[in-house]
């Protein structure tokens, strides 16, 4: 019992410990959360929170991505070390066979032959100073060499170094002097760099680069310890580039001194350290400045681009808003349309937009009041006829009464369902999907039906095709442009008296279909524009008032227009009777 329970209290304690373990962990990582949405919530705020920062921020973006980009490509830094490197291979050469034929004769008295001292450097035994004389042994002398190496390493600003075969350093550059010479430490160089400078020269520290060994200063009985020095010693050219402790490049040479094929020495040059560095950190300050005219004239450029582009978006916004809360503001869009860009694009679909709606809110509050007026009218007849039917004693006017509510009533009905229909015909002419209709099958059908119907009022009802070999397509919802025609055909025929004819003639007209509907009834009376208006009827005196609504033709214009086409009305002119036009495009396959 005491070991279960001890048992226990370690899986709790080790529950807790390894608890205490997730705890940071799941804190640490819910704070990377809470900061990383931090910083994106700041640049969304400050720089994209505007379209002109965005456009200056993005483009300054992809300055310095090409600035960073260049100073971080090394190859032209690698080409130049190649170059120094080669260059003083070159030197090294002339230099050691320079020494070589110098190291035994009086140095004020040479005079060195450069095509000879070419052919040396090859193997060539043959001397290129005059008086030289191969049977003199060849100790390298530094009286004699001295005078020599001054005068051919001084121009270069490089130093050289000479070692006898055994890595004893002879002669060194730097601590030669002619007779009479004061030695002296040399001045340093006056720091006159800026903190700006100090900044770039620490950033450009991180840029990453070659990887180098450090250069170390060896004894003057040290030489071997070179790795050059040790591979001029068995007749091969050899370079290194190296770094010293405080990071500057240095590149050091080291050529054999060969005489009649023998190796008596070694010439180790190399170049002032941070040489190479200050070429390319002059180079790196050159970029910067033209990185910062760059910058100077990209920022230029974006806030006249965002100019362009912000300010006409900022006032097509503010106006949008403006036409959301004022009825007046069908005027106030700005008009870019001149500028021909995706701006003014957008310009002309925000004017067409709103006009378009400011039209839809009129046409709705005119066919309200249309509406309004249309249904008080039945609704005031019903009204007076309730009120005085309970009044009423007499059975005939009871009768009469009843049969103005029973009409009234259906007038209210055929009302109420042409209204629903005509306020629903817009969003189910652009919510169905159009198809091609075959004009000549949809007339040569309505005809037919509408045939019968109109022989009950003998009435003769003729369709005549006229299109020649051309397909009769267009492009639209059949059941409304057979509700047009329907609505053409019946009032043509209501129209027509005993022994009328209607033709419907169905033609072409360069890129339209044109159907005309022909009847021999009285004709229009008054404007023909008039004859399309809502709840406006024109019918025979015959008709009694208020079967018909006035919707029919308003409806098929409405019709009509929605599948791009055009209706017309007109008064024949041989004889009574109206004509009614309808044109629609072809279908385009």
């Amino acid at each position: 019992m005491a070991a279960t329970t001890e048992a226990s209290k370690a899986d709790r304690h080790a529950k807790a410990g390894s608890g205490g373990r997730a705890g940071p962990a799941s804190a640490r990582k819910h704070g990377l959360e809470r900061l990383t949405g931090a910083l994106r919530e700041i640049v969304r705020v400050t720089i994209f929170a505007s379209l002109r920062r965005r456009i200056v921020v993005l483009n300054l973006a992809a300055l310095a991505a090409l600035v960073i980009g260049i100073l971080f490509l090394n190859q032209w830094r690698a080409g130049l070390i190649d170059a120094r490197v080669q260059a003083l291979r070159i030197q090294g050469e002339i230099i050691s066979a320079a020494i070589a034929a110098s190291a035994t004769v009086e140095s004020d008295l040479i005079t060195v032959n450069p095509d000879l001292l070419l052919k040396m450097s090859g193997g060539d035994p043959t001397t290129p100073f005059s008086f030289f004389d191969p049977a003199l042994e060849f100790p390298i002398s530094p009286e004699r060499v001295a005078p020599l190496l001054r005068n051919l390493i001084t121009p270069t600003r490089t130093r050289a170094r000479i070692y006898d075969k055994d890595g004893l350093l002879i002669l060194d550059s730097s601590s030669l002097y002619v007779s009479g010479e004061v030695l002296r430490a040399p001045p340093l160089p006056a720091k006159d760099e800026t903190i700006l400078v100090d900044w770039w020269n620490a950033l450009m520290s991180w840029v990453p680069g070659d990887s180098f060994s450090i250069y170390l200063e060896y004894g003057p009985d040290e030489g071997k310890r070179y790795p050059e020095v040790g591979v001029a010693l068995n007749g091969s050219v050899a370079d290194l580039v190296r770094v010293d402790s405080t990071g500057r490049m240095v590149i050091t040479v080291a050529v054999p001194i060969q005489r009649l094929h023998t190796i008596v020495g070694v010439l180790l040059l190399s170049t002032q350290p941070g040489d190479i560095d200050s070429i390319v950190a002059a180079e790196r300050l050159s970029i910067l400045r033209v990185a910062l005219v760059a910058a100077l004239v990209t920022t230029t450029l974006s806030f006249l681009l965002a100019g362009t582009i912000a300010g006409p978006m900022r006032k097509l916004s503010d106006a949008a808003e403006r036409a959301g809360t004022s009825m007046t503001a069908r005027a106030e869009i700005p008009d870019f349309t001149e500028r021909g860009d995706e701006i003014g694009h957008l310009s002309g679909a925000l004017r067409s937009m709103t006009n378009a709606l400011y039209d839809r809110i009129e046409a709705i509050e005119r066919f309200a009041a249309d509406v309004a007026h249309e249904l008080k009218n039945p609704l005031t007849s019903l009204r007076s006829a309730v009120e005085t039917l309970p009044r009423t004693t007499k059975p005939e006017q009871r009768d009469q009464l009843t049969a103005v509510i029973q009409h009234d009533v259906r007038r209210l009905d055929r009302l109420i369902s042409d209204i629903s229909n005509a306020s629903r015909l817009d969003a189910e002419l652009a919510r169905e999907a159009q198809q091609q209709v075959d004009l000549d099958l949809l007339l040569s059908a309505l005809a037919s039906m509408h045939a019968d119907m109109a022989a009950k009022r003998d009435v003769s009802l003729v369709y005549v095709k006229k299109t020649g070999r051309v397909a009769p397509r267009v492009f639209g919802h059949d059941s409304r442009l057979a509700q047009v025609v329907s609505n053409l055909f019946d009032n043509a025929v209501s129209f027509s008296p005993e022994g009328g004819t209607v033709t419907a003639e169905l033609g072409v007209e360069g890129d339209q279909f044109v159907l005309t509907v022909t009847d021999e009834g009285p004709g229009i009376r008054g404007e023909t524009s008039r004859i399309f208006q809502r709840f406006y009827t024109d019918r025979p005196d015959t008709e009694s008032f208020g079967d018909h609504s006035g919707l029919g033709l308003s409806i098929s214009k409405q019709i009509v227009e929605a599948h791009k086409g055009t209706i017309d009305a007109e008064n024949r002119t041989d004889r009574s009777g109206a004509v009614f036009t309808v044109r629609l495009p072809r279908a385009r396959k």
